[in-house]
């Protein structure tokens, strides 16, 4: 039976089989035209046609010239040839080594009787004695194919499905679409971060259906960035950005359980003792359901356009590290006082105090001699962003953190941030990722820098991270344009459901 293959984008996928084993039907099914470079069709257009064997070696001339060029632009790419001759299957593994994309081998065994069948149906069949000595060839290849170094190999696959590096590292089985019931977690949960306000002229309304629906099937936590304008890695300057705070009140009024805060609070865009008065007050009005999520800040261009002052990122931290100890004596009893590396707060005295005692301290960021140092001396959390084998070589650090500080490293919880795209299926996935892609980059490029995958596809990757240590993972949908896109990913969300 054949199975969906799972290929990591960009790559360069190289097919082999002998002739009439399917290769080119394959490719021509699930493949752009663009994206297939095929030694038949170049030959037909440097020769007399397809069959034209005197046209090979400018054909292949062409196709090497075409596929640097792909590669140099990360486009993912198939080679349609027999892919039988060892020397350029290694060459074809090298360029696509050299150009920083997965090389993947897909291999057609296909009855003998079957490729004869195909190929005497054809206009110009190949003759008799070739396609016995490729089919040969396919018998010697196949048992070695495993072994010549391809990132991943596949044989007779079905639909491909292109998917980043994380996605595809991940086998997703036939079942119930569940979550491993067999983790060792002892919480996994899903958190949903709202970067964007760009609803025209229904912010209100929106945002209100955004929170109401994450509530409803299920995250945790609803997120908000700390800026005064959007960010780059969003959108431009003169979108839409609420204030915070603000708008976490509001939502606090609009619903019941969803807990609220924002990933993260810059530590200089307010006042620490103002900023224990916010969050308080958010923890009474919303019934205890404040999150209080702390950086030291990055966004340079930010601070200047508003007056701050661009600080170092070493009094950056050290004002960071200053308000860890600080914020709980200022949400505690009595009103002591606070000495720190660049704070000083003479009464640390906050009434009402938050329901919450204590209130639960995010860090945000992944600096490892610094900031995860801090999370495992301070906070409650710690939140890092990156690749699987980022996040792993995060939670080794912040373990180790933890036991030179002689703390249980389980009671610091690691969340993720997780810009993805995301969609039921793979045919609605490959519509949202070009209707979102800017037109001057490749859906390719587009779909791996934004974890576009499918609703298997999230959560394979999730019971990955799960099985790391990860306990919680934010989640920001590029394209939220609404509460639809947020339920549908309640699939994903209700797969960890116990």
């Amino acid at each position: 039976m054949a199975v969906d293959v799972l290929i990591p984008t960009p790559a360069l996928v190289v097919l082999v089989g002998a002739s009439g084993s399917g290769k080119s039907t394959w490719a021509d099914t699930h493949f752009r035209s663009g994206q297939v470079l095929s030694a038949d069709a170049f030959r037909a257009m440097v020769g007399s046609g397809e069959d034209d064997q005197t046209a090979g070696g400018d054909a292949f001339a062409l196709l090497d010239h075409l596929l640097a060029l792909r590669l140099a632009k990360g486009l993912t790419t198939v080679i349609d040839t027999t892919g039988l001759d060892a020397d350029r299957r290694a060459e074809y593994r090298a360029k696509a080594s050299e150009a920083g994309v997965s090389a993947v081998a897909i291999g057609f065994d296909t009855d003998p009787a079957l490729c004869h069948e195909r190929n005497q149906d054809r206009q110009n069949p190949v003759p008799k004695t070739v396609l016995d000595k490729q089919l040969r060839q396919w018998r010697k290849v196949k048992v070695g194919l495993e072994d010549e170094g391809f990132d991943r190999v596949m044989i007779n696959p079905g639909p491909p499905r292109l998917v980043p590096k994380d996605l595809a590292a991940v086998t997703i089985v036939d079942g119930p679409l569940t979550a491993d019931s067999n983790s060792d977690r002892t919480e996994f949960a899903f958190d949903l971060v709202v970067s964007s306000f760009d609803f025209g002229d229904e912010i209100e309304q929106t945002l209100t259906e955004i929170a109401r629906a994450a509530e409803e099937v299920g995250f945790r936590t609803l997120w908000l960035m700390d800026h005064f304008r959007q960010v780059p890695q969003v959108g431009r300057a003169w979108d839409p950005m609420l204030e915070p705070y603000t708008a976490l009140s509001y939502l606090a009024a609009k619903t019941t359980t969803l807990r609220l805060g924002t990933l993260v609070t810059g530590i200089e865009h307010r006042n620490v003792g103002l900023l224990s008065k916010i969050i308080a007050t958010l923890d009474v009005l919303s019934g205890g359901r404040a999150e209080c999520g702390l950086g030291a800040g990055w966004f340079d261009a930010e601070q200047a356009a508003y007056g701050y002052p661009v600080n170092s990122n070493q009094v950056r931290l050290d004002t960071l590290e200053d308000a860890l100890q600080a914020l709980p004596l200022l949400w505690g009893p009595g009103s002591k006082s606070f000495s720190g590396k660049v704070l000083t707060i003479p009464e640390a005295m906050g009434y009402p105090r938050p329901l919450q005692d204590p209130v639960p301290i995010l860090v945000g960021g992944g600096g490892e001699r610094r900031t995860l140092k801090l999370a495992a001396r301070y906070a409650d959390a710690c939140n890092v962003t990156g690749s699987v084998d980022v996040i792993k070589k995060k939670i080794d650090v912040v373990h180790r953190h933890c036991a030179d500080l002689d703390r249980d490293p389980d009671d610091l919880i690691v969340s993720t941030l997780n810009p993805l795209i995301h969609a039921p299926s793979g045919s609605e996935l490959s519509a949202l990722v070009d209707r979102l892609r800017p037109r001057n980059r490749s859906a390719d490029a587009f779909a791996a820098a934004n974890n576009a995958g499918t609703t298997e596809d999230h959560v394979a990757r999730f019971e990955l991270l799960a099985e790391l240590g990860v306990g919680r993972v934010c989640v920001a949908l590029t394209g939220n344009d609404g509460p639809e896109r947020v339920r549908e990913f309640g699939a994903v969300v209700q797969a960890f459901s116990r």
